[in-house]
């Protein structure tokens, strides 16, 4: 979709997708090894009590899951930020996530492109929120 086919409001449900420990451990070990998502038995005395996957691969996920819906396609240029990034609750092993994307504004720069910011909020399936945050790209129009 182009800027001008986004509307201020619009609301988009993604596909879900089930994080197993063997993900939450593989993306820690090269992206954030830190105990709480690799060293189970010490990650089982902390205050989560258990393996929890890490921030960022929660945001990844939440990104590849909206990306994966198709509503940018060949129309988006260029990611421009990330902003009020909010990791809500711990993911767990077995937690299966589904992103809600509201359009929360557009602004055309140029005749030919524009930036469009969504609110990405992530769920697990106990409908509880895991995480928020704004995306911008920039996009044709």
């Amino acid at each position: 979709m182009k800027l001008d086919e986004f509307t201020i409001g619009q609301v988009f449900e993604t596909k879900s997708m089930k994080l197993t420990q063997e993900d939450i451990m593989k993306f820690a070990g090269e992206f954030d090894p830190q105990y709480m998502h690799l060293d189970e038995k010490k990650a089982n005395q902390g205050r989560f009590n258990g393996i929890i996957a890490s921030g960022i691969h929660t945001m990844s996920i939440s990104f590849k899951l909206w990306i994966e819906q198709g509503m940018y396609g060949e129309d988006v240029i260029a990611g421009t930020g990330m902003n009020h990034i909010k990791f809500i609750k711990p993911v767990y092993p077995d937690d299966e996530l589904y992103t809600i994307v509201e359009v929360l504004d557009k602004k055309a720069i140029k005749e030919e492109s524009g930036i469009l910011t969504v609110l990405l909020s992530t769920y697990n399936d106990k409908k509880e929120k895991v995480f928020t945050g704004e995306l911008s790209v920039l996009i044709k129009r």
